[in-house]
């Protein structure tokens, strides 16, 4: 049994990806004086399907990924953190709120990397990095085309999909791959439909799509 204090989020998170939080509500200051205290502070995002990620009351995906925190910082205004995604795991129960959300948890497996995929992987980046260009004509992105991937095949694959201007149901259907290759696959098929998506919109005067209305 892994216990793991949680953090329900309106957009999911991927390993290998960023996450900045900004803290203000007190049951999350109090996680964070916590964390501030153990000699690993991580703690599981998950995505809240519905309802607030204030306040409580919400509902919760029950597929995370666990947030590997680098730096805790204070300014006048508020507290906050650094972190990037690490282990993907599934929620086994929720336990009561102490004052913060807490899950008894177990860990996925780390997706397995084939040097055949690499083929895949590269036609992916590529796609990945044309549908940036061009949904960047409907206002700035999180992430430009030119960004940086790992040099891990396995990172590079969760980065390119923590990249794409997609909606979080879209992202959860990605964090459940069973496979590198399904992975690889279900991105092209979500990247190529969303090229098709802009490029129809640019050659159009309809209004243009929010970034998340790509796939």
């Amino acid at each position: 049994m892994t216990v793991m204090p949680m953090f329900p989020l309106g957009s999911v998170l991927f390993p290998s990806m960023p996450l900045t939080l900004r803290i203000f509500e007190e049951r999350y200051l109090k996680l964070l004086g916590d964390l501030m205290s153990s000699d690993t502070p991580e703690f599981g995002v998950v995505l809240v399907s519905r309802g607030s990620e204030v306040g409580g009351g919400e509902n919760r995906m029950t597929v995370g990924t666990i947030a590997s925190v680098t730096e805790i910082g204070t300014t006048d205004e508020f507290l906050g953190l650094e972190s990037f995604g690490s282990r993907r795991f599934l929620v086994n129960d929720w336990l009561p709120d102490d004052p913060y959300p807490i899950a008894d948890i177990e860990f996925i497996p780390d997706l397995m990397w084939d040097d055949n995929l690499m083929p895949a992987l590269v036609h992916l980046e590529s796609q990945v990095r044309k549908l940036l260009s061009l949904a960047s004509e409907f206002g700035d992105l999180v992430f430009g085309a030119d960004i940086e991937l790992s040099d891990d095949p396995v990172s590079a694959a969760w980065q390119l999909v923590g990249i794409l201007p997609i909606g979080e149901l879209d992202r959860i259907d990605l964090l459940s791959s069973q496979s590198a290759e399904e992975l690889l696959s279900q991105a092209y098929s979500i990247t190529t439909s969303g090229i098709e998506t802009v490029r129809a919109m640019l050659a159009s005067d309809d209004e243009p799509p929010t970034p998340t209305e790509f796939s």
